[in-house]
């Protein structure tokens, strides 16, 4: 999942970057409005956070751009104004839902999976492929009974096969919503994940879920 995060303190903005990469997100960081507004031009995002408070384009004209240019990603906004009319505001100008400071890292991490989940309304908290489920809140996996330890990319990369069974998913796709780095250079990168992830899944040779489409990208879906 890509996450775009729009704040310019430069404490919190680097702390939530570094504590939603722990979590498996791939993160990009501005802290600008007009800088969130080019790189949501450019980025399919999962979700969105900002604080009201920027510089240049506050918060609440972010919002009320991404949502005029039809982007339909759920927005969390960040703010140390704690009046009703300003929480009314921003939900009107398309928000999802909003977060007053200073605020716990563990809420945040809440209200991002209900967003997320709100916007995938069949995907529920566990997702199940099989005999495969990840737990997207304590980001367990297990095949069966047994539990795989996953680094933060094979998670990742997991995950977001997951949210889309059956799906072909190009290396584009991935790099775009695993990756947050130049996407152009990150074919060969894929490749050895998924190649690890295969590995760890298929350990005891339980039956490969994640088809190479020559050509396309890859696919989870059930063994032939």
């Amino acid at each position: 999942m890509r996450i775009l995060v729009v704040e310019d303190d430069p404490r919190l903005g680097p702390s939530l970057k570094k504590g939603l990469e722990g979590d498996h997100y791939a993160v990009d960081l501005v802290a600008d409005g007009e800088d969130a507004l080019l790189m949501a031009a450019s980025t399919a995002y999962d979700l969105v956070i900002i604080d009201i408070l920027l510089p240049s384009l506050n918060g609440f004209e972010v919002c009320k751009r991404l949502r005029e240019e039809g982007k339909s990603m759920p927005i969390l906004l960040l703010t140390a104004l704690g009046e009703v009319d300003d929480r009314v505001r921003g939900l009107d100008l398309g928000a999802d839902d909003y977060l007053v400071k200073p605020f716990a890292f563990s809420e945040l991490e809440a209200r991002m999976r209900a967003l997320l989940r709100r916007g995938n309304q069949v995907i529920p908290s566990i997702l199940q492929f099989m005999d495969i489920t990840l737990d997207t809140r304590t980001h367990e996996v297990k095949r069966g009974e047994r539990v795989i330890p996953l680094v933060n990319k094979e998670y990742a990369l997991l995950e977001f096969l997951m949210r889309h069974p059956h799906q072909v998913l190009s290396r584009s796709m991935i790099a775009e919503h695993v990756w947050d780095g130049d996407t152009e250079h990150l074919s060969n990168v894929i490749d050895v994940y998924i190649r690890y992830l295969r590995r760890k899944l298929c350990h005891y040779h339980e039956p490969d879920v994640i088809y190479t489409v020559r050509g396309s990208g890859y696919q989870l879906k059930e063994p032939i």
